[in-house]
């Protein structure tokens, strides 16, 4: 916007509410070239000794008319000025830039004048101002009028103390210093810092943001110890606000990382009590030094389960948790994996006995190895479990498997038939679990077949299913086949009346069909109304094409293979845990879009489970005998397929009708959890034995949901008082019942609102305790009042609950209770 059009617009808006205008110009600066400002249809009389003759123009003359009286030099003072009345009637008009700025911003704050000098540059930059004017509002004071100014600088609308010093903090973390950069252009940084000084304070003799993010961090460690102060109240309550916001918890993360370089806080960490350690989040240095207590506790045995596993939980809200979740992961398992494998009673009195418990409990220890070797090899630092990964290791191999599969062997042994009433024969899997499904044509089935999900996978995957919005799920077992390999598995899960297999072993043979391969399985399928189909394929396919292949069979095979795949090959088995874990959720992917192309009733299941343990076996599990026999025609890690094998203490040889076959091939499984030597093979995945965690297969029965809806656990308000005195408010919240994969986990956020206005701080909370003693699921939450509580002082605010709106960032009002403040203060300075 040019000078002259910028006057000429101030002169129509005079014109817009008068019909005269006096334009006093001291230095004649416009007498030249008055005419190009003045508006059109305006007549300009120019003072020049005629002061009576101009006001009895516009007076008498022409009352009606526009003028624009122009003044030029020095104005004459009290009775010698004629023109007097005039300007007190219509107000004086001057050119001056300051005071069209005022003028045309509205700024009739005092000392506006000053600031507009002051700030010469910021009001010389029409973007600024232009945006600047958009902020202002007419009864903001001189104070607020600095801050907006600020927030015009650092591009924000935003002008809270607090705003502008996330901002600042944010870009600083990103080694940047254009915003502040801008504030000391435009002469604001003074300002700035008396902010922080008067808000929070700060003082420094030269203050920057370098300086203030280590004070602040100083202050943090210290845990705000000058509660008496109402600035060290506002740094607090704003700390947790940069940290918690998600606009800024990464850069206020980095910025730790780097203060606890400058403040040598993992020298501190050290030498602090766990419970000094747990009560903080400040630092990262503050959660690996708890990570290390707790390794260094579930290895020496110098803390409780529960009291490990509640130090673990309590971190779940620690804005370190997630950079380290693995970790903790890998302690939870281990917390509870070693006491379980020390604790358990492997006593078999019978065979079924021996099915059953570890359907019924010791699958648990195989699940807890798996998931804490998993997150050992994952995790984000990996030394300081070096040590416990060791004696994990040698707890569950040594006192868990070699001791479960010497025990079971001796009722391996002494079975004539590979049976049991206590579980469904993998064999009979279609007639038990499809066949009813599909009876009268009325209803389809899908069977989802995962090779090698064993039954502690098919455990995790089960409650994640229940977990999951839409869908119930059961999990039972089944007693797999012999020997527990993969052609044998997936043939014994189609519809057959017998099994055989052929001359040289493979392929297996479905009433004298071959199996192998997915065109084969679906040959025999087709019998019934089926097909076959890989994963990959399926979920290559269309939508509607998903429904359509879905809509025109009445049983559908999926095949999927993860496990198998990275298990059973030398160069990648120990990925097998990492490829369980991205097993589960490829299958409940896989679940979801069966769903949507209409299937009600899906099951998964496996053909056969496995043996892992992430370091090899010591030599004395590797068979020193080879099998001998008429002719062998497989020889793998752990079974035998021939003719004549020769009995050898090392093997349980099997004849065909012993386990469900109707072929003339004999069968060896090496004994307990033995290998058979073999030159290239892997050793620390197998299977095709008779162990436990070989033969027990799952069976999920997966149906849709009717309601929409997943229940969570409830979480009730025990306010012990309903009045606030101090500058916090203390609130014990209590989850009313254990989560359980049907009853989920709760998040929710605390604040304290006077109307809809929040004048707390904001903390996230988990509820998600599995404890079913009621005092393990309270805890309490500590909320710090800002300055904006002042206005509510002796009146009802509430303490609110807010529960997370699905798919959004939204947040919803869950529970509240209401309380009075009551209390005494004064104000801080604040924008």
């Amino acid at each position: 916007m040019s000078k002259a059009v910028s006057i000429q617009d101030h002169l129509v808006s005079r014109f817009a509410q008068h019909r005269l205008v006096i334009w006093h110009d001291a230095e004649g600066n416009y007498a030249a070239d008055l005419d190009i400002h003045v508006p059109p249809g305006v007549t300009v009389l120019r003072v020049e000794d005629n002061e009576f003759a101009l006001k009895h123009r516009v007076l008498r003359e022409d009352s009606s008319s526009n003028y624009l009286i122009y003044r030029a030099g020095p104005i004459p003072k009290g009775p010698a000025n004629w023109l007097l009345d005039l300007e007190l009637a219509y107000g004086i008009f001057t050119a001056d830039r300051g005071a069209l700025l005022r003028a045309d911003l509205g700024l009739s704050v005092t000392g506006a004048e000053e600031l507009i000098a002051a700030h010469d540059s910021f009001f010389a930059t029409s973007k600024l101002v232009a945006k600047f004017k958009d902020l202002l509002r007419d009864n903001d004071d001189l104070v607020t009028v600095q801050a907006k100014m600020c927030a015009v600088v650092l591009g924000q609308k935003e002008h809270s103390f607090s705003e502008l010093m996330r901002t600042l903090l944010v870009e600083h973390a990103h080694g940047s210093s254009a915003s502040y950069d801008g504030l000391v252009e435009q002469n604001l940084a003074e300002f700035h810092w008396n902010g922080a000084a008067k808000i929070y304070g700060y003082k420094a003799e030269m203050p920057s943001m370098a300086g203030f993010v280590l004070w602040m961090f100083r202050q943090a460690a210290a845990d705000f110890t000058a509660s008496t102060s109402r600035a060290a109240r506002n740094i607090e309550i704003d700390f947790r606000s940069f940290r918690d916001n998600r606009q800024s918890t990464q850069a206020l993360k980095t910025l730790a990382r780097q203060a606890e370089k400058n403040l040598d806080y993992a020298e501190q960490a050290s030498t602090a009590s766990l419970d000094e350690l747990v009560a903080s989040d400040i630092f990262d240095a503050g959660e690996k030094e708890i990570i290390l207590r707790l390794i260094n506790a579930i290895a020496t045995h110098t803390m409780s389960e529960r009291d490990i596993a509640e130090t673990i939980r309590s971190r779940r809200t620690s804005i370190w948790f997630d950079d380290h979740a693995t970790l903790y992961t890998a302690l939870d398992a281990a917390a509870e994996l070693l006491p379980l494998i020390k604790s358990t009673q492997l006593d078999i009195p019978t065979f079924d006995q021996g099915l059953t418990r570890y359907r019924d409990e010791w699958y648990r220890i195989d699940q807890l190895y798996r998931q804490f070797t998993h997150a050992a090899h994952t995790a984000e630092f990996k030394q300081p479990l070096e040590a416990l990964t060791e004696q994990v290791e040698n707890a569950y191999v040594n006192d868990f498997l070699y001791r479960l599969g010497t025990t079971w062997q001796q009722q391996v042994d002494t079975i004539d038939q590979w049976k049991s009433p206590v579980l469904t024969s993998q064999g009979a899997f279609f007639d038990h679990y499809v066949a009813p499904i599909i009876h009268g044509g009325r209803k389809k089935a899908v069977v989802i077949i995962s090779d090698a999900m064993r039954y502690e996978v098919a455990d995790e995957l089960h409650a994640r299913i229940r977990g999951e919005n839409k869908y119930e799920a059961q999990l039972e077992a089944m007693l797999g086949v012999l020997p527990s390999y993969t052609q044998l598995g997936m043939a014994s899960l189609l519809p057959h009346q017998a099994l055989a297999h052929s001359p040289d072993g493979d392929p297996v043979l479905v009433d004298g069909q071959r199996s192998n391969g997915t065109s084969n399985r679906a040959k025999i399928l087709a019998a019934v109304g089926g097909t076959a189909i890989q994963a990959g394929d399926f979920l290559k396919l269309k939508p509607s094409e998903r429904r359509d292949l879905y809509s025109a069979h009445q049983v559908l095979y999926v095949y999927h293979d993860t496990i198998d795949a990275t298990g059973d090959n030398a160069v990648s088995e120990r990925r097998t845990f990492t490829a369980a874990a991205e097993a589960i959720e490829e299958l409940i992917s896989l679940v979801k879009s069966l769903a949507s192309a209409n299937a009600t009733n899906i099951l998964l299941t496996a053909d056969h489970g496995f043996l892992y343990q992430d370091e090899k076996l010591p030599p004395q599990f590797n068979l020193t005998v080879k099998p001998q026999g008429d002719k062998i025609v497989a020889e793998k890690r752990r079974y035998v397929l021939g003719r004549g094998l020769k009995d050898d203490p090392a093997f349980r040889k099997f004849l065909p009708e012993q386990v469900g076959l109707t072929s003339e091939v004999e069968i060896q499984i090496a004994n307990s959890i033995h290998r058979i030597i073999r030159p290239g093979a892997g050793s620390q995945f197998v299977h095709g034995g008779a162990s436990l965690q070989e033969i027990i297969v799952p069976v999920i029965t997966v149906n849709k949901r009717r309601s929409d809806t997943v229940e969570q656990v409830n979480v009730d308000i025990h306010p012990e008082t309903d009045k606030i005195t101090t500058g916090q408010v203390v609130v014990k919240l209590y989850q009313s019942m254990p989560a359980t994969d049907q009853r989920l986990a709760r998040r929710l956020r605390a604040g304290v609102y006077f109307g809809e206005k929040l004048i707390s701080n904001q903390v996230e909370l988990l509820f998600d305790h599995t404890s079913r003693e009621g005092r393990d699921r309270f805890q309490s939450v500590v909320l710090l009042l800002s300055k904006d509580a002042d206005q509510a002082n002796n009146h009802s605010v509430e303490f609110r609950l807010e529960q997370p709106i699905p798919g959004t960032d939204e947040w919803k009002r869950y529970k509240s209770a209401p309380y009075t403040i009551k209390r005494s203060f004064t104000s801080d300075f604040d924008f």
